[in-house]
């Protein structure tokens, strides 16, 4: 690691990054933005990298003056953002909050609840919330218990307006220069995990050396493919989550381009769209996204040939199902898979591609970071029918994976096992070659859902079986893959109209528990309730536990209607 003139470490940042490529790729498209002044559906406008350190530099002159000169607010608190995270102006109130001295604690809008939301900023220590417009309507009555000062994200739009004012009033002393090292051990971002414990997400400290870890695996990931030196690519989501955060981060050392869709998940039509007027050449997308996007190129040769023409399409949270990989791959897709988790940055194992069907989607680690691979216990063909009848009886070892306090990746000391102090994922592989591994689920009883968020189903089935006594005989909650999960109830109410009682009453006493949830690992409504005869969910066949995948691939139908899922 390159160190400065006074000995310390050089550490890549945001902010540093985003300075080094204005430079380096000054006129350069960094941003394709829908257009605000075209009626086309096909319109989108550039921003160019120095636009883009420009911008930011001008949202944190706005965020000085309103948190710091007029908010008295102190610099390196942290500061909260309640926005949506999927525009421009959202990713410059992000790096302007933080060009202006402070500490971002991400929330996402998928965390309803303001309740939980000024819990985790009082746990954080957090000086004030940031909220744009749509929240601060959708929390009007809630805002007098706000802990901390609420301000309003207003529209860059609207902000560049007083472009003149802001400079002559907020003196550059007021923003962090990128020339002066930082510490390692500082906080750069306060994120949160993806899923609840005890009725809340847990926060995830990112220190400044963690974030230097993360960004230098690009070049293990984002080496261009275009055909003139630079990739052109499309959001994968929200800025307030890590995988977004941290591709930004890696994607701007290369000067990719950016796309920002209209909408959340883009429609194949949109994708169509920016590949013919923006030149997309190179997707990152969730897993249960691209399997709809491959759902529609079944049905769709021109959309088939769209995606056949990306120089490589690469999918994370979770693993492609196998059937969706083979068929992508024999359309002539370009497909790299990518695991990993919130706490380490998005990104820990590529899939190592090739010809071969048998080896093409093996997992690799990342080099230069300090991982293992720790045996947990035996497995059975019972447990893993699928990796048996895959031919991947040559080993009988789970293994966990699990990173090392060293690996500059290993996340905050709070998160990490206070026994051993390194971080247990809760991950299980099995090794099938040397530094070649396949995921076989996880440890828990946790699940992801369709846009790769953590779902603790176990806790969703402990508060039924608490909260609805002999209303429920057994019960197992399944959604890998799928908006929000779905509570399956063995029970021996027969009859639609003596089942959909059932729902209700159990609806009725489980809903407060998911009122603090995110929406993801939530039973929404009692349609999101099952009730099935009793004893009829498989099980297995030595302990008779409920199969958790085996259910849900007995009710897909089912479960494809429920969710509207077309059957292509």
């Amino acid at each position: 690691m390159p160190l400065s003139a006074n000995g310390q470490a050089n550490l890549k940042t945001h902010l540093s990054i985003l300075r080094d490529s204005s430079e380096r790729f000054a006129n350069t498209a960094a941003f394709k933005i829908p257009s605000v002044e075209s009626t086309s559906n096909a319109r989108w406008d550039t921003i160019t990298f120095k636009q883009f350190y420009d911008d930011v530099e001008l949202c944190a002159r706005y965020w000085a003056r309103q948190l710091n000169i007029r908010g008295n607010v102190p610099p390196k608190s942290v500061v909260g953002l309640w926005i949506g995270g999927y525009t421009y102006s959202d990713v410059l109130h992000i790096y302007g909050i933080s060009k202006a001295g402070y500490i971002p604690q991400l929330f996402s809008l998928r965390l309803p609840n303001p309740t939980v939301v000024y819990e985790l900023l009082q746990k954080a220590g957090a000086k004030a919330l940031v909220c744009d417009n749509g929240m601060l309507s959708v929390i009007a009555d809630r805002t007098k218990d706000s802990p901390v000062p609420i301000f309003t994200a207003l529209p860059f739009s609207e902000i560049s307006l007083s472009s003149e004012s802001l400079v002559e009033e907020v003196h550059n002393s007021y923003l962090i220069s990128e020339e002066h090292p930082v510490d390692p051990s500082e906080r750069a971002f306060v994120f949160h995990t993806s899923g609840s414990t005890s009725g809340s997400p847990k926060l995830v400290p990112c220190n400044y050396r963690w974030l230097d870890a993360v960004a230098r695996k690009a070049d293990q990931l984002c080496v261009p493919l275009g055909p003139n030196g630079q990739d052109v690519s499309t959001w994968i989501g929200s800025m307030c989550h890590i995988g977004q955060t941290t591709m930004l981060l890696c994607l701007m050392q290369y000067g990719t381009c950016i796309v920002q869709p209209k909408r959340f998940p883009f429609s194949p039509d949109e994708l169509t769209a920016m590949v013919e007027h923006c030149n997309v050449n190179r997707i990152w997308q969730f897993s249960a996204f691209f399997s709809a996007h491959l759902r529609a190129a079944r049905q769709n040769p021109d959309f088939l040939r769209v995606l056949a023409s990306l120089d490589e399409i690469s999918t994370c949270g979770m693993a492609l199902p196998k059937e969706d990989q083979d068929f992508a791959y024999n359309s002539g897709m370009n497909l790299q898979e990518i695991f990993g988790s919130t706490e380490l940055g998005g990104s820990t194992l590529i899939s190592i591609g090739g010809k071969d069907p048998n080896t093409r989607r093996h997992l690799r680690p990342l080099t230069g970071l300090s991982y293992e691979f720790r045996p947990v216990r035996t497995t059975t063909g019972e447990d893993y029918p699928d990796l048996e009848n895959a031919g991947y009886h040559s080993t009988n070892r789970l293994l966990e994976f699990v990173v090392l306090p060293d690996s500059g990746d290993c996340p905050d000391t709070s998160l990490r096992n206070p026994e051993d102090g390194v971080f247990h994922t809760g991950d299980l592989f099995i090794e099938v070659g040397p530094e070649r591994y396949i995921f076989a689920g996880r440890d828990d009883d946790w699940i992801k859902t369709e846009n790769s968020l953590r779902c603790d189903t176990k806790s969703i089935e402990d508060n039924a079986r608490a909260s609805c006594g002999s209303l429920i005989s057994e019960c197992i909650v399944i959604g890998t893959g799928r908006p929000s999960p779905v509570l399956f109830v063995e029970s021996t109410a027969a009859g639609v109209e003596e089942k959909n009682k059932l729902k209700k009453a159990i609806w009725r006493k489980i809903r407060h528990f998911h009122i603090r949830r995110f929406i993801h690992e939530s039973i929404t409504s009692a349609d999101m309730i099952i009730i099935v005869p009793l004893g009829s969910l498989p099980r297995t066949a030595s302990k008779g536990s409920i199969r958790r995948k085996a259910v849900e691939e007995e009710y897909k139908a089912q479960l494809d209607k429920l969710y509207g899922v077309a059957n292509l």
